[in-house]
C-alpha cells in the first residue's frame, strides 16, 4: 500500500492497495518519484491491461482539515486493509498499523507498492486535473495541488476554494 498527497495545499489523499497477479508486468514496475507523468501513466495502463487488482481510499479535504493529514494517512490504510484480502500487507513509510508491515521506502523495493503508488499518483493526478477545469487560476493541472509559486500567489490573489487544506494554506501564507 503506499499514498500520495500527504504535502499538497489542496485536493485529497489517495492510498492504493495492490495486488499482483500473474500478468502483471514486473520488469517495469519502477520508483514512481522517479517516472515522468508519461511514464508512470503507460505502466498505469499496462497494469489495467494485466487486470492487477487494487482498491483506492480517498480522504477529502473536509476530513482531512477536520482530523489532519497524520490522521488521514493513517485511516486510508486502514480502510484499504478492510476493503482488499491479501496474504500480507506492506505499507510504504513508518506507521504502526495492526495487521501491516510498515517499511520506509518499500515504494523503491517492493513491486506491490510500486504498482500502488503508480496507480495512486495517476489517480490523484488525474482528480486534481478535473479541478482545474474549474479552478485554472491555482494551475492544478501541472502543479496538482503542490504549494507552487503559482499557487501560491493566486491563493492570496483569489483565496481559497473548498478544495484547499486551510491549516496547510494558513501555514504557508504565514496566516495565524
Amino acid at each position: 500500500m503506499d499514498e500520495v498527497g500527504r504535502g499538497p495545499l489542496a485536493g485529497s489523499l489517495v492510498a492504493v492497495a495492490a495486488v499482483l497477479n500473474k500478468n502483471c508486468p514486473v520488469s517495469v514496475l519502477k520508483d514512481s518519484k522517479k517516472l515522468s507523468k508519461i511514464q508512470r501513466e503507460n505502466i498505469f495502463l499496462k497494469l489495467m491491461e494485466a487486470k492487477v487488482e487494487f482498491c483506492v481510499e480517498e480522504i477529502g479535504v473536509e476530513e482531512i482539515n477536520q482530523f489532519g493529514i497524520g490522521w488521514a494517512n493513517r485511516e486510508a490504510f486502514i480502510r484499504l486493509i478492510n476493503r482488499i484480502d491479501a496474504d500480507k500487507y506492506i505499507v510504504d513509510g513508518n506507521f504502526k498499523i495492526s495487521g501491516a508491515e510498515s517499511m520506509v521506502k518499500a515504494d523503491t523495493k517492493i513491486p506491490e507498492v510500486m504498482a500502488a503508488a503508480i496507480i495512486a499518483k495517476v489517480t490523484r493526478d488525474g482528480q486534481m486535473r478535473k479541478l482545474h477545469d474549474k479552478h485554472m487560476v491555482y494551475g492544478w493541472d501541472t502543479n496538482v495541488g503542490y504549494g507552487t509559486k503559482k499557487h501560491i500567489e493566486a491563493i492570496k490573489k483569489h483565496g481559497v476554494t473548498k478544495h484547499h487544506r486551510i491549516k496547510f494554506v494558513n501555514t504557508v501564507l504565514k496566516i495565524k
